[in-house]
């Protein structure tokens, strides 16, 4: 029975260490990325390519694990125990060079810095890409052909991995703790994007001289951009309001400021993008109208009203007025 679980646990660690791989290269295309890990080790100008080519080698790996055999296959995965052991010494370099970045190893989300839980989860991936060495098959065989051992033991790595994790917590913290729009990270990007999908950008596209805002401030929940331009001759300063999170429908607010008397020329978006609310109620169907008509009919009414109209024809029907005092009734 040891014999079957030893091996149930090395064939397991193929088609894992793959999928681990594969969501760190992902997670590595977002530009939270460029600012922890291996990149921190390098100068600034070069932290992305850095981040980008970590993980194209990522996934150079992960379909090397799943996919090839024989010589190959072997070279993978002793370059796959190779990268994970390199990483520790890279993880203690970059803790010593700055002890609040985050690992990298899953992008954004490995923003807590550095510990003995991230360094021990390197340490034990490599040990298992070692121990999938002299294995015959690839890691794509043992997933579409499991055993029901490989699932117990899937199992319990998966906890191993949670237990040496920090990433589930930051991930819990985000979702059950949201941080408030004040201290949310809101990227430059997603700014100009909803920023110039807004009917106020289009408004005062033609104002604007340059397409870069020449300053850029972060105020609470808003994040403002100034923009020169020009108007009727006299140079302005348009200035734009993005609320940072919300909906992608927030409204977008601008103000043209003549830069000479700064007076605020012209204002531009609303205070809310709610929609407008529809009709309070639908009306009724022709057969209910009519027999709510019918209720509501006088026929002693209409009878005197309708002789007002004959001895009247030409004129207008006098005020009714009440015996007692002549009021109009």
């Amino acid at each position: 029975m040891l014999p079957e679980i030893v091996d149930a646990v090395r064939e397991v660690q193929l088609p894992l260490l793959a999928v681990l791989l594969l969501l760190g290269a992902v997670s590595k295309t977002t530009r939270q990325a460029a600012g922890s890990g291996l990149a921190v080790l390098v100068p600034e100008r070069l932290r992305r390519p850095v981040t980008v080519g970590t993980g194209l080698m990522e996934v150079g790996l992960a379909v090397g694990l799943l996919t090839l055999t024989g010589v190959l296959g072997e070279a993978v995965r002793a370059g796959t125990a190779a990268v994970f052991a390199a990483s520790v010494v890279v993880l203690v370099l970059a803790r010593r060079r700055d002890p609040e970045a985050g690992c990298g190893c899953f992008g954004g989300l490995s923003r807590a810095p550095i510990g003995w839980r991230t360094l021990t989860r390197a340490g034990l991936l490599s040990v298992a890409a070692l121990a999938t060495l002299g294995l015959e098959p690839n890691g794509w065989q043992v997933a579409t052909a499991p055993a029901p051992l490989h699932a117990w033991v899937l199992g319990a790595a998966l906890l191993l991995l949670a237990a040496l994790s920090p990433e589930l917590r930051e991930v819990a913290a985000r979702t059950f703790h949201r941080e408030p729009c004040e201290q949310r990270e809101f990227s430059m990007r997603r700014t100009m994007r909803r920023l110039r999908r807004s009917d106020v950008w289009r408004t005062n596209e033609n104002v604007m001289i340059k397409p870069e805002p020449d300053d850029v401030w972060r105020h609470g929940c808003w994040r403002f951009l100034r923009y020169d331009g020009m108007r009727h001759g006299r140079r302005m300063d348009v200035v734009y309001a993005v609320r940072v999170g919300g909906r992608r429908r927030t409204a977008v607010r601008a103000v043209l400021v003549d830069r000479g008397s700064g007076a605020v020329i012209a204002s531009f978006g609303a205070v809310t993008s709610l929609e407008l609310l529809g009709p309070p109620r639908k009306l009724p169907r022709p057969r209910q109208a009519a027999r709510r008509d019918a209720e509501r009919h006088d026929a002693a009414r209409a009878a005197e009203t309708l002789q007002l109209a004959r001895e009247h024809p030409a004129g207008r029907i006098p005020d009714e007025r009440d015996a007692d005092t002549g009021q109009p009734v």
